[in-house]
């Protein structure tokens, strides 16, 4: 049975519980989380039930908003990008909600961005991008961030390697 916790109690009106997940729906997504590509009955024969109980659960699974979608892993450097890097943003504190607005737009459609987080803390932004080389990754911080009036500062630091467990969706 799949169980959602629908009380209110110590809950503000803008928190969402998530909903509560069985042995087997947790399964299902440790699985995917793994290999994306999985056929339902390659699905079916891990959790050991029959294919069309695999399809209901997964079905059930992306309708309650667990599993976003399905991801392919790109490597960049096999694109000409193999130089990665994590720029922090910090925005001028003049208006800052039209600012902010008008930044996210602006960097999230660049080619060169992979993610844009939007942070509370020191950094407004934080940016990971992935470019040719070092002139590149100049150019892009001087042309597209620098040169915004709405920027006051950047950090830029280079990615050696890292390790992602998963895919994390959208707050949106």
């Amino acid at each position: 049975m799949i169980r959602m916790d629908t009380s209110t109690e110590g809950l503000s009106s803008n928190t969402l519980r998530a909903p509560a997940l069985d042995a087997v729906d947790a399964r299902i997504v440790r699985l995917l989380s793994a290999d994306g590509r999985m056929t339902n009955a390659q699905l079916a024969g891990h959790l050991g039930v029959a294919p069309s109980t695999a399809h209901a659960r997964l079905r059930s699974l992306i309708e309650r908003g667990v599993i976003t979608g399905f991801h392919a892993s790109v490597d960049e450097r096999m694109l000409g990008a193999g130089l990665q890097a994590i720029i922090g943003v910090v925005l001028r504190p003049s208006g800052r909600r039209e600012s902010i607005v008008e930044f996210a737009e602006r960097v999230r459609v660049l080619p060169q961005v992979i993610q844009v987080f939007f942070l509370g803390g020191d950094d407004d932004f934080l940016l990971h991008i992935a470019v040719s080389d070092s002139s590149e990754m100049r150019e892009f911080v001087l042309e597209h961030l620098s040169a915004q009036s709405s920027v006051a500062s950047t950090r830029t630091s280079i990615v050696f390697d890292y390790h992602r467990n998963s895919v994390a969706a959208s707050f949106h």
